[in-house]
């Protein structure tokens, strides 16, 4: 087991700076500080969805793994030259993927973000996620970042849409599709 806090505050980073995994102190608003505390809040998003009370048991064992994935992933982004996630990582997700899209109807339509608190939380987690997958392919233009990190995240991304199609339909029986027609 790691190291316990015992004192959350230390005053270390009161200069702006921050420690990463290895000991190195960086800026704060350093790439990869950046890529790792977005990872945080995406993470943080997903338990928005789960602190929904009627998540299906599916979505909600589902969503927990998520989690603990992008807690290692964080990590990983944390320690430079860490490895946490492998290619079984992304293999779940598009199993998973693949089992909540099955019962789902074919898209004729963009869908909007809604369709009930579950369906919309996930529908930002999944706008995070993807901001997440952008502030770390920022990072691997200066330093490395394994693929399996940016494609992991890119496969969460589609994983929480077809989720997001999922809890909405189950909330409120529907999705909410974009009007084209609407200014004409």
């Amino acid at each position: 087991m790691g190291n316990r806090l015992s004192k959350i505050y230390t005053r270390t980073g009161d200069d702006g700076t921050t420690g990463l995994g290895d000991g190195t102190r960086v800026n704060k608003d350093d790439p990869r500080v950046e890529a790792y505390g977005t990872v945080d809040e995406a993470n943080s998003a997903i338990g928005m969805i789960l602190a929904v009370e009627h998540v299906a048991a599916p979505i909600r064992r589902c969503l927990t793994e998520v989690q603990h994935d992008l807690f290692d992933l964080g990590g990983e982004l944390c320690i430079p030259g860490h490895v946490a996630v492998g290619q079984e990582f992304i293999d779940r997700l598009e199993n998973e993927l693949d089992a909540f899209n099955v019962d789902l109807p074919p898209l004729k339509d963009f869908i909007l973000p809604g369709g009930g608190a579950a369906a919309s939380a996930c529908h930002l987690a999944r706008t995070i996620v993807r901001r997440a997958e952008r502030r770390c392919s920022s990072l691997k233009k200066q330093q490395h970042v394994r693929g399996e990190v940016i494609r992991y995240l890119n496969r969460l991304s589609d994983l929480l849409f077809v989720i997001a199609r999922c809890l909405a339909r189950a909330e409120t029986g529907k999705e909410v599709l974009w009007d084209r027609q609407r200014l004409v």
